[in-house]
């Protein structure tokens, strides 16, 4: 019996867009048609719009095959490794009150509260997803304080997985790991951060991060290219409130000394914030070497050490 309602359901619909799609043109009487791609219906003859915005039913994915869409179907929110448990499990909110808003009562509440320690039992049953957690936690904290993409984070903690995985993590900390994971992804994703602007934010010293980042990046066997002192110029240059031809010219000023050899063994850091210090000169847009140490976290003394060498290798005495 239920079959055959939904079989009668199915084919109600089936005749109501055969008649959408057969009636006829209000100008011409044309034979109207439905436009997928652009959510319209449009007369085949004249072209005239008869409806417009569409709702579009269908998924927002394409399966070129049987095999490929049965594996792209699916409900719910999309998985997402930045979370231990890949975002596949329940949340109960904390809020004592129902779906209209209204407070729960003496007994609900109690049953709630027992849910949920049950709940997040659950969700952590042993020693390794407890450890996922809060490192995942850690992650997302970090990326934030740093302003770092999602991409950031999801390439983050897939490292940390890794290293989870290969039990890399015995004999060192939670929060070290984290944050060379962090510190490797910014710098495979092409944002990077220097090592003393992740230390900042995180909850264990530059050394142990820098040792661990050397482990983890060793033994995953990681592809992390040499950073690029022009990656650091659009956020130096945004941070100083300065214009795209200064940070154009900064550009220029670190081609022209990687061409002369100049970068090899400085801190890319530094480069890139003397190479704004001294485009903003010659595009007579003002600042100081105090602004640029504070927004790059590097000491004056660098900057005007790796000022020097730029202009040198540019043959430039600014105006």
């Amino acid at each position: 019996m239920t079959d055959a309602r939904m079989r009668s359901r199915e084919q109600e619909r089936t005749d109501e867009t055969e008649s959408e799609s057969t009636d006829g043109c209000p100008e011409c009487g044309g034979l109207v048609v439905n436009d997928e791609e652009h959510g319209e219906s449009v007369c085949a003859d004249c072209g005239l719009v008869v409806e417009e915005e569409g709702i579009d039913r269908g998924p927002e994915w394409r399966a070129f095959d049987s095999k490929e869409k049965d594996e792209k179907s699916r409900v719910g929110a999309p998985t997402t490794n930045t979370m231990h448990d890949k975002g596949l499990s329940t949340n109960i909110d904390w809020r004592d009150k129902d779906a209209y808003g209204n407070s729960l009562s003496s007994n609900q509440r109690q049953k709630m509260q027992r849910l949920r320690k049950w709940n997040e039992r659950f969700r952590t049953r042993d020693a390794k997803e407890r450890n996922l957690k809060q490192a995942l936690g850690e992650i997302d904290r970090m990326a934030s304080a740093q302003g770092l993409p999602d991409n950031v984070r999801e390439t983050a903690s897939v490292i940390y997985r890794r290293a989870l995985e290969d039990d890399l993590l015995p004999g060192r900390s939670i929060e070290g790991v984290a944050t060379s994971c962090v510190y490797a992804a910014a710098r495979q994703a092409g944002v990077p951060r220097s090592l003393d602007e992740i230390a900042d934010v995180s909850r264990v010293e530059k050394a142990e991060i820098a040792r661990t980042y050397r482990y983890v990046v060793r033994e995953l066997g990681l592809e992390v290219a040499p950073a690029d002192p022009e990656s650091y110029v659009p956020r130096f240059a945004s941070d100083l409130g300065l214009s795209d031809e200064a940070s154009h010219r900064a550009r220029e000023l670190l081609k022209t000394a990687k061409d002369k050899g100049v970068h090899s063994g400085k801190s890319p850091v530094g480069l890139a914030a003397a190479a704004v210090y001294a485009a903003a000169l010659l595009t007579n847009e003002k600042t100081t070497q105090a602004k640029v140490s504070e927004v790059a976290d590097i000491s004056e003394v660098t900057i005007r050490n790796r000022y020097h060498e730029l202009l040198e290798a540019e043959d430039t005495i600014p105006v």
